[in-house]
């Protein structure tokens, strides 16, 4: 699910780029308001996108590519100078649920507040308590954009916003159990899921906030993410594979039956869903399973060619049967089965080529503080030999999917060497 990620997209990237604001009075919080704000920042994910590589939690400076330029994610420790430390509520809260930072600054839709305006009033103090108590202060200065004049200009941001963004909270369903709107709530809210897992269109916003919304049927369809393919979470495919335990587990381990996360997701998991509660996964689980499921099994239409499937089947003895075995069944809690792998069959094949081409890691977490590496093999073998692998592998032990292209390959190779 998410979508964990940092995208053009998102995967899931906060940016409070405006700094400042009115004096905060002085305020105390309970102990346990801030430790809830803890809990909610989690189930945000939002360390992630607001914490470079090597710095200082929540002190920002990640560096976001978006169709614009980059961005740099902002400081959001209670720093007075640099962070949000003089942010009231009220400024807070327009910041995160509805991209404005104080001074009327509008903030880059990398900040997920088409989201995180589905938040409770409740909730949105919780993480205020959190983020001014709860959180270190560093003073570590923002950095600007690279961009150039005028795509620096916000205030097209507003004509944005107005198109594409709604201003709700999260309201249950009384038609549905309290089990099901605390996963939708999670799904649609903080967990902003969408923003990786569905469709973008062309001025980059999400063709749907949510299953009932507008487009609704788009809504967690998939999505692509630095050359990652965020699973379409309403297939057919990947809806028979697991069940709402299934979608639990994957969120807590990184893993479930013989589905493995992979990109950005792996990071997801590490920062955040890993440390949810038991039940508030299970509830998002339940969520994704009553979405009405899309059919995009590939069942091949297109038959593979027998000589690729020949080439491809020496490639896998030769680099892939000492882990994934013979028989693709892998090797229980250390190398995923290929057999009816959703990563494997489902339409799109980004993510078999990707983990081939560039190796991948399974997410780090409480249970497996180790990961298992994929090493990557697109430096041993060209396109057309990675072509036949994949399709290979999607011919047999009843994967029935369609086969793969050299050009597929081209592509996405090019495509990850200029990220």
């Amino acid at each position: 699910m998410k979508t964990t990620t940092r995208i053009g997209l998102a995967l899931a990237a906060a940016v409070l780029l405006g700094q400042g604001g009115w004096a905060r009075a002085a305020q105390t919080f309970s102990p346990q308001e801030v430790q809830r704000g803890a809990y909610l920042a989690k189930a945000g994910d939002c360390i992630a996108c607001h914490t470079a590589p090597g710095g200082k939690p929540f002190a920002g400076g990640l560096k976001m590519i978006m169709p614009i330029g980059a961005i740099y994610s902002s400081n959001i420790t209670p720093d007075k100078t640099h962070g949000i430390g003089n942010y009231t509520f009220e400024e807070f809260d327009r910041a995160v649920r509805h991209g404005v930072a104080p001074g009327g600054k509008y903030l880059y839709p990398a900040m997920p507040y088409p989201s995180y305006v589905r938040i409770t009033p409740q909730d949105m103090r919780a993480l205020y308590a959190y983020f001014m108590q709860g959180v270190p202060a560093e003073a570590v200065p923002n950095r600007k954009p690279d961009m150039v004049w005028p795509l620096t200009i916000r205030w097209p941001l507003a004509i944005w916003n107005w198109l594409f963004v709604r201003d709700t909270t999260f309201t249950p369903n009384p038609k549905q159990s309290a089990q099901w709107n605390r996963g939708a709530y999670l799904v649609e809210g903080l967990g902003h899921c969408g923003a990786c897992h569905t469709p973008r269109g062309l001025f980059f916003q999400e063709k749907a906030l949510s299953a009932n919304g507008p487009n609704g049927a788009l809504y967690l369809t998939g999505g692509t993410v630095e050359h990652w393919y965020a699973s379409n979470l309403r297939s057919e495919c990947l809806q028979k594979t697991l069940s709402a335990e299934d979608f639990a587990l994957l969120l807590q381990t990184g893993s479930a039956k013989n589905y493995t996360v992979a990109g950005g997701m792996t990071e997801v998991i590490h920062h955040s869903t890993q440390h949810l509660k038991r039940e508030d996964l299970l509830a998002i689980g339940v969520y994704l399973k009553s979405l009405p499921p899309e059919a995009s099994a590939q069942l091949a239409s297109t038959k593979p060619d027998p000589a690729a499937v020949e080439r491809g089947k020496a490639l896998y003895a030769q680099h892939c049967v000492a882990c994934h075995q013979p028989s693709g069944q892998g090797v229980p809690a250390a190398f995923p089965s290929l057999v009816g792998n959703p990563s494997v069959r489902c339409l799109n094949p980004t993510n078999a080529i990707h983990v081939i081409l560039a190796g991948a890691t399974t997410p780090v977490t409480a249970s497996a503080p180790a990961p298992m590496l994929m090493p990557p093999f697109g430096a041993q073998l060209n396109d057309q030999q990675i072509a036949d692998l994949v399709t290979f592998i999607r011919a047999n032990w009843g994967n029935d999917a369609e086969p793969v292209s050299a050009e597929q390959v081209r592509e996405l190779r090019r495509a990850i060497a200029q990220h």
